[in-house]
C-alpha cells in the first residue's frame, strides 16, 4: 500500500466513526497531503470504498505524473466543481457527506447541500490536520531538505551583511538564495527587523538600513517543495548593549531548557510553561506575548502548538518550532528560534545554525 492510500485509509476510519459515508476534502493542502497532487482548483471526495480526485483538463497530465494510481474524474468546460461532486456522490448513494468546517466557505456548503437534497451535509473538524500532526519519514526528510536550504541561504546572508543594506533588501537576498540553493522560496515572508522594530513580532522588512541599530533580527525559512523550515537569529551588528546581552542570554537559557524538556507524553502547555517561567523570573513576563511555538509541515503553521492552554500530548514524528523571545517597545526584542523532531526517547533539534551569544556576533 502506498503512503497515501494509507493516510487515506486512516481518515476512513476516523469519519466512518463518525457515522458518515464519505468525506470532501476541499482544503487544497489536505489533498496534496492525501494524494501526492500539488495542483489547486481539485477536490477529493473519500468514499467508504475508494476515493474519486475531481479536477479539471488543466491537469490531466499533472495527475498522471503526480498520483497515477488515484481514479480521476476530469470535469470538462461547462460543468462546475459541485455538479460533478454531487453526480459521484449520488451514484454512491452517499447519505451523510462529511465536509471540512473550517475551511470550507458557507456558500460552498450552501451550494452542495442544493445539489445534494437527499444527502445529509455534517461538518467535520480537522480530521485530516489531525493525520498530519505525525510526520512519518519521509516526511521528516523533507522538513529536514527545507532547513538545510534555510541555513544555506543565511550563511550566505550572514557572511556578507552590510550595513547599508536596508530590510528590504535582505530579506528579497535571503529569499533568493534560498531558490539559488535549489529552495522553491520562502516559506513565509522573511522578517528582517532592526532595533527597536525588532519589538514588533511580525515586522515587515522596510527600507530602513541595517547600520541604524547595533542588532537586527531576522526570521526566515524555505519551502523545500512542499515542507517548510521555520527560523529565527539576532546578529549584532554594531557596537553591543549590555542590555541586548542580558535579554539575549535569558531567551537563549528558555529556548535551551524548553528544547531540553521535550520527549513523548508531555504536553504541550507544558513545554510552553518551562520557557515561561524561565522568562518571567528573569523579569520579563508581560514581554513574552505569543505561544513557544507551532507545528511546521505541509504549512508554516499547524497543529500542534506549545502554548498556554495546548493539552495535546507530544508523540514522536511531531516537528514543532521552539522560539521564546522578549519584546520591549521602543528599544527592540530578541527572538531565537529552532525545528524539534520529537523521537521516541527524546527530541531532535533539526536546525543547526550557531546560537550561542558569540555566534550572534558579527560586527
Amino acid at each position: 500500500m502506498s503512503q497515501h492510500a494509507a493516510r487515506r485509509d486512516k481518515l476512513r476510519r476516523s469519519f466512518r466513526k463518525l457515522g458518515l459515508d464519505a468525506l470532501l476534502v476541499t482544503n487544497f493542502t489536505n489533498v496534496t497531503y492525501l494524494t501526492g497532487f500539488t495542483g489547486d482548483d481539485s477536490y477529493l471526495l473519500v468514499l467508504s470504498k475508494g476515493e474519486v480526485l475531481v479536477s479539471d483538463p488543466r491537469y490531466t497530465t499533472q495527475l498522471e505524473e503526480e498520483c497515477p494510481a488515484m481514479e480521476a474524474s476530469i470535469r470538462p468546460p461547462g460543468t462546475g466543481m459541485v455538479e460533478r461532486i454531487a453526480d459521484i456522490a449520488t451514484r454512491a448513494k452517499v447519505g451523510k457527506l462529511g465536509i471540512e468546517g473550517a475551511s470550507m466557505t458557507v456558500a460552498l456548503r450552501d451550494e452542495i447541500a442544493a445539489a445534494l437534497p437527499k444527502a445529509e451535509l455534517q461538518s467535520t473538524t480537522e480530521l485530516v490536520e489531525d493525520l498530519r500532526i505525525v510526520k512519518d519519514k519521509d516526511e521528516v526528510a523533507e522538513i529536514r531538505r527545507a532547513v538545510w536550504y534555510a541555513e544555506r541561504a543565511f550563511g550566505v546572508l550572514k557572511a556578507s551583511l552590510r550595513e547599508e543594506r536596508t530590510e528590504k533588501e535582505v530579506a528579497d537576498e535571503l529569499e533568493n538564495n534560498i531558490r539559488l540553493f535549489g529552495g522553491k522560496g520562502c516559506s513565509f515572508p522573511s522578517i528582517v527587523a532592526v532595533g527597536p522594530r525588532a519589538a514588533l513580532p511580525h515586522a515587515r522588512p522596510t527600507d530602513q538600513l541595517i547600520g541604524a541599530a547595533p542588532f537586527v533580527l531576522v526570521d526566515w525559512g524555505a519551502n523545500g517543495g512542499l515542507y517548510m523550515s521555520d527560523l529565527t537569529r539576532v546578529l549584532v551588528t554594531g557596537k553591543i548593549p549590555p542590555k541586548l546581552e542580558r535579554i539575549y542570554r535569558v531567551v537563549l537559557s528558555a529556548q535551551e531548557q524548553a528544547i531540553a524538556a521535550i520527549r513523548p507524553g508531555l504536553t504541550c502547555h507544558e513545554v510552553d510553561e518551562v520557557a515561561r517561567k524561565l522568562i518571567a523570573k528573569a523579569g520579563f513576563g508581560k514581554n513574552f506575548g505569543h505561544g513557544l511555538g507551532h507545528g511546521i509541515g505541509l504549512e508554516i503553521h499547524e497543529a500542534p502548538r506549545l502554548a498556554a492552554k495546548a493539552h495535546r500530548k507530544l508523540e514522536p514524528g511531531m516537528v514543532v518550532t521552539v522560539e521564546p523571545g522578549i519584546y520591549l517597545p521602543g528599544w527592540g526584542g530578541v527572538r531565537i528560534e529552532d525545528d524539534v523532531l520529537v523521537t521516541k526517547s527524546g527530541c531532535e533539534v533539526l536546525t543547526t545554525v550557531g546560537k550561542q551569544w558569540e555566534d550572534a556576533i558579527i560586527a
